[in-house]
């Protein structure tokens, strides 16, 4: 029986660039569905693409096939695309410069690592139902800290 691909469905966002910022992580398996999300009080976009990748990986308490879905070409030309070439070359860019972000990068090569992974682009605000549920739920989670909210990150089922 071939085996169940779990999905994960993650965004991250921020409110100016460096700002305020949020992650967001839908997981799908078999009709259950567990959401992740964490608040950053100053980070980068592109920081939070990451984490939300990340966290959803380590939510896995087993090696599996998986399907991260995800609006960042960043994630996903990063991790099929620069990342071999980044450790090749000592974490530098093929232009020399040091890469941005190695530290998130690295712990997410690591963690993908144990899995097999198919990273998968979709247009972001285009009506993707889980990628707009994703982004509206990170919203969420800057506005509730933005008004005084304490957690910086949760979890709960669907």
């Amino acid at each position: 029986m071939p085996e169940k691909i779990i999905e994960i469905f993650a965004d991250g966002g921020c409110r100016g660039n460096p700002g305020i910022g949020a992650w967001g992580v839908w997981l799908r398996l078999a009709g259950q569905e567990r959401v992740l999300w964490g608040f950053v009080p100053e980070t980068t976009n592109n920081r939070m693409e990451l984490t939300a990748a990340l966290r959803g990986l380590e939510a896995l308490k087993r090696p599996s096939a998986v399907r991260v879905i995800s609006d960042s070409r960043y994630l996903r030309d990063g991790m099929t695309q620069w990342l071999a070439g980044w450790q090749r070359r000592g974490w530098r860019t093929a232009g020399g410069d040091t890469v941005k972000n190695r530290d998130i990068w690295e712990l997410l090569a690591a963690v993908a690592a144990r899995h097999q992974v198919q990273w998968e682009w979709v247009r972001g605000h285009s009506g993707h139902i889980e990628n707009e549920r994703v982004d509206a739920l990170l919203n969420r989670v800057m506005d509730q800290y933005a008004a005084g909210g304490q957690a910086r990150e949760g979890e709960g089922w669907l």
